[in-house]
């Protein structure tokens, strides 16, 4: 069993009780580290116990036995990543829609392989907005919220800046910022697939704009409203509604009262620019 490895599963028996499965997913951890000497056999059979119920705190089952709970190294940032990663595709997994299946296949290798962490590169919108998003996701994944949480800082947040500034407006440019977890420089290496995160600060609008990737987003907070055709109807959405913009598909969004925050992925022709198209509104919502 590798460091990485090690590291992460001390990162999964953290897990928040709660989450349906949790449970089993902490004691799933505790086999494997107790097979490596890390947890004693009265430590395994408490996180058994807690298994039964989501909701059961493994460390209070321990204190009423009279054990100490285990001292869990300090992941290193290569582990929480691989954290990350597996989360990432545990939230996939619990969707359904166009483009999840792709995407997952797209990232399966990533669950096997080691990244190599980049410097982190602050980002005033990270810094802005990150903390109230990671609390409203909390509220409905506490597990993947403090995944993302334990990682922001390692990650390179950019601004997009392939829009012509006339064209994208003011307001996006300066209150978005994204990192690749998968692609071209990312943690995780690959050609024409780009997997991250998507931030966007409240009340702000993404005009209507398209591009040759196929695209996958997973909101994890909401509600965002979205269009699909440039000057049409907004449709709110909530968080974790899946939204695939296949090639070329025009498509806008206006977010809500929390910041934006989304997995996102283009799984092919990644090197080719959006542009935006024009509508006759956008001074409705900006």
């Amino acid at each position: 069993m590798t460091d990485l490895r090690t590291g992460a599963l001390w990162l999964a028996l953290a897990e928040p009780v709660g989450p349906p499965g949790s449970g089993r997913r902490r004691y799933g951890a505790a086999m494997a580290l107790h097979a490596t000497g890390a947890l004693s056999t009265a430590q395994l059979e408490a996180y058994r116990e807690a298994a039964t119920a989501d909701a059961v705190e493994p460390f209070r089952v321990m204190a009423d036995r009279g054990l100490a709970p285990p001292a869990p190294p300090t992941p290193d940032a290569a582990a929480r990543l691989a954290h990350l990663m597996a989360e990432t595709d545990r939230c996939l997994a619990a969707h359904f829609g166009p483009g999840i299946a792709e995407t997952r296949t797209l990232l399966a290798p990533a669950l096997l392989q080691r990244p190599a962490p980049r410097p982190g590169l602050a980002n005033p919108v990270v810094e802005t907005h990150m903390a109230t998003a990671l609390e409203a996701v909390k509220t409905i994944d506490p597990t993947l919220a403090a995944a993302i949480a334990a990682v922001t800082e390692d990650l390179t947040w950019i601004t997009y800046d392939a829009y012509p500034p006339d064209q994208i407006g003011p307001h996006f440019a300066r209150s978005h910022a994204f990192c690749s977890l998968i692609g071209d420089g990312a943690p995780w290496a690959a050609q024409d697939f780009d997997l991250g995160l998507f931030l966007v600060a409240p009340g702000i609008l993404y005009r209507d704009h398209a591009h040759p990737a196929p695209e996958l987003y997973l909101p994890l907070t909401g509600p965002h409203r979205w269009r699909f055709t440039p000057g049409g109807a907004f449709r709110t959405l909530p968080a974790l509604q899946p939204v695939s913009n296949p090639a070329l598909k025009p498509h806008a969004t206006l977010t809500g009262a929390v910041p934006f925050l989304s997995l996102f992925a283009w799984t092919r022709d990644v090197d080719q620019p959006a542009h935006v198209l024009p509508a006759s509104d956008w001074n409705l919502y900006e």
